[in-house]
């Protein structure tokens, strides 16, 4: 059920405490935490604290939580120092998502250009 922890999520483990993370900052509806296979010298997940699948998922079923997800990605930039960066929400596996909770990466710290690579 969408929201609701699941017992093979990785990050829905973290939320819980059960597995350890490197957590930069934390509110009541979300979870930022240092990736640990990074792609740039800023590389940051930004979870909700409520299971959803993927992006589109989360943005259909609580729109205010995805705002809360976005809105935490400014606060991990300005934390860091960032005066460019980027979000990156993979959806499917087509695109890289390979955790199925909504997670958004904010990589920042060196020139990123487009497309990746």
């Amino acid at each position: 059920m969408a929201g609701e922890p699941q017992d093979d999520c990785l990050f829905c483990k973290i939320v819980a405490g059960s597995i350890p993370a490197t957590i930069v900052r934390e509110t009541d509806t979300t979870v930022a935490f240092r990736d640990i296979n990074p792609q740039a010298p800023t590389h940051v997940l930004v979870i909700p604290k409520a299971h959803h699948r993927d992006a589109a998922a989360l943005a259909t079923a609580a729109p205010e939580l995805a705002a809360d997800v976005l809105r935490e990605t400014q606060a991990v930039a300005d934390d860091e120092k960032l005066e460019s960066y980027r979000i990156i929400f993979n959806t499917g596996s087509g695109a890289g998502q390979t955790v199925w909770h909504a997670h958004a990466h904010v990589l920042g710290g060196r020139g990123l250009e487009w497309p990746p690579g």
